[in-house]
């Protein structure tokens, strides 16, 4: 590409790109899933216990990935580092997986999660069903849906920096709603409940299968690391990073060490207004946070709560949609897609068509799934690529020792390697605990191997450009 062609460019500052991954991160998981994650381990120690962990885990994989950030700060992130280390195919499949499950499955969550609690905050008077086809029903929350993927992608459309603006000021909003929340159940809440257990709870939708034991650990697991996914995704937009080899290790560190203390502080805080048997028997749509608020104040405070949901939702929509479009631009930028989807608008800087279909496409699986179901799949799907990325940067510094490091990564060897005992065990426990929708993950993941042949024999037949 010529330097007179449109171009990204580096418009992102160091607390721009925090706000990115927290903004991405701090949204539905700390909010809803600790109904599960109380079911699967039990009591309230055990479910901290987890977010630790969890967090731990996410931080050894932000402080791995920065060495491979700064080393090559350009958009698309994985797909370039699982390309320099094992060859172009695997970089394409990490990028399909986000294009096909990953980011379009947690963009339509998190915008599912936001119908939902809107019909929360209106006392479900939009939740009814509009059309039945062949057992699949469209309900008024699957528009609503849509509506808010279409929203956040024309915002999306603007200028870079536009874009990191917005990020920080819904990151600052996130922040406080998670802050705000702790304080109150705090200052108002009746008392701790840690010494208890869950014995007795309905635990609606939780199979038996993952419910205590190792195996309880590993689903609370997948739960509580579904609320930090996100820590990776500064790495997708680091060609739109200033100062890339000093802020992307930063930011990488500095977001995700946040978001832990945060989420430890709030889920301590839903302990000491409800005990872990409420927690773990509330609806499966439920939210945690809402019912802790609704506990304090009444049916007003939950009205409040889901309109603050509604906020936060939007947020880690906004951003994930800003972060997952570079992953398609990069791809096409070497052939592997529809040249289109390369197209930098030269007024915005923004690579259009990466923003538009993505977002079609996550519309669709609003449409289709349910929160949870889509949750899943994404988070199993997205650690089998965070863990071959953490490998990376052990065959990289082999293959290419001669690499400029601006960083290198911290605790090396010890720390990536604990990263990927914890990740190894997470996705075999996956297979053990949720078989079915581990294949269908697989194969979803295995459908990109033909496309990937078709554009590389394409690229192959066509003249360089």
């Amino acid at each position: 590409m010529s330097s007179s062609s449109p171009h990204l460019v580096r418009g992102l500052t160091l607390v721009a790109a925090i706000s990115i991954i927290v903004s991405n991160t701090i949204g539905t998981g700390v909010f809803a899933k600790a109904r599960v994650m109380t079911c699967n381990v039990g009591t309230p120690e055990m479910v901290i216990l987890v977010w630790i962990v969890a967090g731990l885990l996410s931080l050894a994989g932000a402080l791995t990935y920065g060495e491979l950030a700064a080393m090559m700060p350009r958009a698309g992130g994985e797909v370039n580092y699982l390309s320099a280390a094992y060859g172009e195919r695997w970089g394409f499949l990490y990028g399909w997986m986000q294009l096909l499950v990953g980011k379009a499955g947690s963009q339509a969550a998190v915008a599912v999660f936001f119908a939902d609690s809107l019909n929360d905050a209106l006392g479900g008077t939009v939740g009814q069903t509009l059309l039945t086809v062949g057992g699949w029903d469209l309900r008024a929350p699957q528009l609503i849906a849509v509506g808010v993927v279409m929203l956040a992608t024309v915002l999306n459309l603007a200028s870079v920096k536009s874009g990191g603006q917005i990020a920080t000021l819904l990151t600052l909003l996130k922040v406080g709603l998670v802050v705000g929340v702790g304080v109150v159940a705090f200052k108002l809440g009746s008392g701790s409940t840690f010494g208890q257990t869950a014995a007795g709870a309905t635990c609606d939708g939780v199979s038996a299968a993952a419910m205590g034991g190792m195996a309880g650990f590993g689903a609370a697991m997948l739960g509580a690391l579904w609320g930090y996914d996100g820590w990776n995704n500064l790495a997708l937009v680091a060609g739109e990073v200033k100062n890339p080899q000093k802020n992307l290790p930063r930011g990488l560190f500095l977001a995700t060490a946040l978001i832990m203390g945060l989420y430890v502080f709030v889920n301590v805080s839903y302990f000491y207004v409800l005990n872990p048997v409420e927690i773990a028997s509330l609806p499966e749509s439920a939210r945690v946070g809402t019912e802790v608020i609704r506990t304090i104040f009444g049916p007003a405070g939950a009205v409040f709560m889901s309109a603050a949901l509604m906020v936060s939702s939007f947020a880690t929509l906004h951003s994930s949609i800003l972060s997952g479009s570079r992953v398609p631009y990069a791809m096409a930028a070497e052939g592997l897609l529809p040249q289109k989807m390369a197209y930098v608008s030269p007024k915005t800087h923004i690579p259009v068509w990466s923003v538009v279909v993505p977002s079609i496409w996550a519309s669709v699986l609003a449409l289709w799934g349910s929160y949870d179901a889509l949750s899943d799949y994404m988070i199993f799907g997205g650690w089998i690529f965070y863990a071959l990325t953490v490998v990376a940067v052990f065959v990289l510094r082999k293959k290419h020792p001669e690499w400029e490091r601006p960083y290198k990564a911290w605790g090396y060897p010890v720390v990536p390697l604990a990263f990927l005992g914890v990740a190894g065990w997470l996705l075999v426990n996956t297979i053990y605990t949720q078989p079915g929708k581990s294949i269908a993950g697989l194969l979803l993941i295995a459908l990109g191997l033909p496309v990937y042949a078709y554009y590389a024999r394409r690229r192959a037949t066509q003249p360089e450009a």
